[in-house]
This record gives structure tokens, C-alpha cells and sequence, in this order.
């Protein structure tokens, strides 16, 4: 049995007026219970430091950059490097990045249980639009403040497990499951901001919505035989809803844990990363079934082309 002890740390709504330091002393909060409960490894959100900003529409590059982090970790963040050292508790949480070359990213990290950054990932699959859009209810500018991931879907060995990431929009695609799935992985944490409803469709309502977030992360884990802990920021920010829905689901595609409100709350379940060999091993044994002569359209072809 290769069992981790992973804590989802879901965070309520974050406003536009709190500071990071205000938000960090959350997260410590919850990795304090996570300590208690024996949690080896704690998820927090996309975003987690801030609001959701890009639902702003800001034409100054200047105030932009304010909600962005050039260093990581930095004065704000130590702490919770700190604990991850004290403690010997690895930790994974999403943020702004701005690199020394003045790019812009939707990042992910994920630390050993010494507190070390020891993978970064960089969202790929970015929603929305760039221009300010009466149509909508409200805006969703990610293709305007951030670029599109450069990093590809590594996967890293850590804790004795094979883990990757991905960040919210990403789970609704299945290519991004199956890159990680053909490195052998066994563990992939996801954290997401999702608008309790559609912008573009008003009909679509919170039950929609988290019906569609469980349904490709089950099916995510189940096709690749993998554990997925997607884990939300939830609550309103600045009057806008967030959805919860942070779930823990097992290489099956069995939703194990789940949080129930829409504040900071910890769900925790102790997953055996050996429950990912049936599957890799049965029926997701690529090696002996999958049939690459015929996926060239996958990498070939973007848009849709009819017959």
C-alpha cells in the first residue's frame, strides 16, 4: 500500500479588498487542521491569493501586474513554505506568475514535504476572451491578462507517487488526463474558480455546472486509472458566485470526499496510489490497447471539419 493522506483545502470567496497576507493566514488555518487530521499533502485553489481578477476589465498594464507574484515564494507566501518545512506537509496551491521576462501565467506549484517547489505547471487551456464584451453578464478576460501555458502536462515522482497538474478549465478537456495518464500518472491536483452560472447562457445554473465539473473529472481519473483531487474557490467576490463542489475522486472515478458549503473548508481521504494499478493494468493498459494510428487528428486538426 503506497497510501498519502491528501486534505482538499477549499477556500471561501476572497474580495478584491483583502490582502494576501489576510489570505495566507486562511490557508495556514486550514493547514493547521490538515495537521491534525495527518494530512502528508494539502490542494488548495487556482488563484488562491487573490479574487478571481480577470473578471475585472483593466486597460492599465500597471494595475494588472499588481495582482501577479514575480517570486515564489515570496515575503507573503513564506509562510506557508514554512509550515510545509515545520510540519512535513507538501502543499500545492495556483497563482499569478509574472516571470523575469515579463510574461504572464495562470501557475500552479506543488512542494515536497520539505517545503521545496519541485513541480510548476502553467494553465494551457485558457477560457473567455480578450476584449470587453457587452454581451456577457460579466466578463472572463484569462486570454487577455495571461498566456497559454509553455510547460505542456509534466508530471513529476514525489512522495513516492507519480503527480501532476492541471487548473480548472483544463478538466473539462480529456487530452489533458491522458498526456499525464501516458506518464504513468497516479495523482493529479486541480484547483478551480468557476462562476456559479454561464455568462453566455443564463439558463445554466449552479447544479449545471457542478454536474459538469464532476462529470470529466471522474471520467478523467477513470480513463487513466488516477486519483484527482479538484478543489474550488467558492462564495461570492465582489457580488460575483463562485461555485464549491471540491472533490476527491478515486481511480475508479468514485467521488470519495466532497465538501459541503461554500466556505474555506477541508475535505480529507487517504488515497492508496496502488488503486491506480488494475486499471493501468486491465483495461487503460495503453501499451497493449491503444490504437495511435488513428488519433492523428487529435495533434493534426484544431476546429471542427466536416465531412
Amino acid at each position: 500500500m503506497r497510501e498519502i493522506t491528501i486534505g482538499g483545502a477549499q477556500l471561501g470567496a476572497i474580495q478584491k479588498t483583502d490582502s494576501r497576507a489576510s489570505v495566507v493566514q486562511r490557508m495556514l488555518v486550514l493547514l493547521e487542521q490538515a495537521r491534525q487530521q495527518g494530512c502528508e499533502l494539502v490542494v488548495f485553489p487556482e488563484l488562491a491569493l487573490t479574487t478571481f481578477f480577470p473578471r475585472w476589465f483593466m486597460p492599465d498594464q500597471a494595475e494588472v501586474d499588481t495582482w501577479f507574484e514575480a517570486e515564489m515564494p515570496s515575503e507573503a507566501t513564506r509562510p506557508l513554505f514554512d509550515f510545509s518545512r515545520e510540519h512535513g506537509i507538501a502543499i500545492s496551491f495556483g497563482y499569478a506568475e509574472l516571470t523575469p521576462e515579463g510574461q504572464h501565467f495562470n501557475t500552479s506549484i506543488i512542494t515536497d514535504r520539505q517545503g521545496n517547489i519541485v513541480g510548476k505547471y502553467r494553465k494551457v487551456h485558457l477560457p473567455g476572451h480578450v476584449e470587453f464584451d457587452t454581451a456577457r453578464d460579466f466578463q472572463h478576460l484569462e486570454k487577455r491578462y495571461f498566456l497559454p501555458g509553455d510547460l505542456g502536462f509534466p508530471t513529476w515522482e514525489s512522495q513516492g507517487a507519480v503527480m501532476g497538474m492541471c487548473i480548472c478549465n483544463d478538466r473539462r478537456w480529456p487530452e489533458t488526463y491522458r498526456v499525464m495518464g501516458l506518464q504513468g500518472v497516479e495523482l493529479i491536483t486541480l484547483g478551480y474558480n468557476t462562476p456559479s452560472i454561464n455568462s453566455q447562457k443564463r439558463g445554466e445554473g449552479e447544479e449545471h455546472r457542478l454536474f459538469h465539473s464532476e462529470l470529466c473529472m471522474q471520467a478523467g481519473a477513470y480513463q487513466n486509472a488516477t486519483w484527482v483531487v479538484g478543489v474550488a474557490k467558492a462564495g461570492v467576490e465582489d457580488g460575483f458566485p463562485l461555485m464549491g463542489g471540491s472533490v476527491i475522486v478515486d481511480p475508479n472515478g468514485f467521488v470519495v470526499a466532497r465538501a459541503q458549503g461554500q466556505g474555506d473548508e477541508l475535505i480529507v481521504h487517504a488515497c492508496d496510489m496502488d488503486l491506480c494499478n488494475f486499471g493501468k493494468t486491465t483495461i487503460f493498459d495503453f501499451a497493449r490497447h491503444r490504437r495511435i494510428e488513428h488519433y492523428g487528428i487529435i495533434t493534426r486538426q484544431t476546429g471542427v471539419q466536416r465531412p
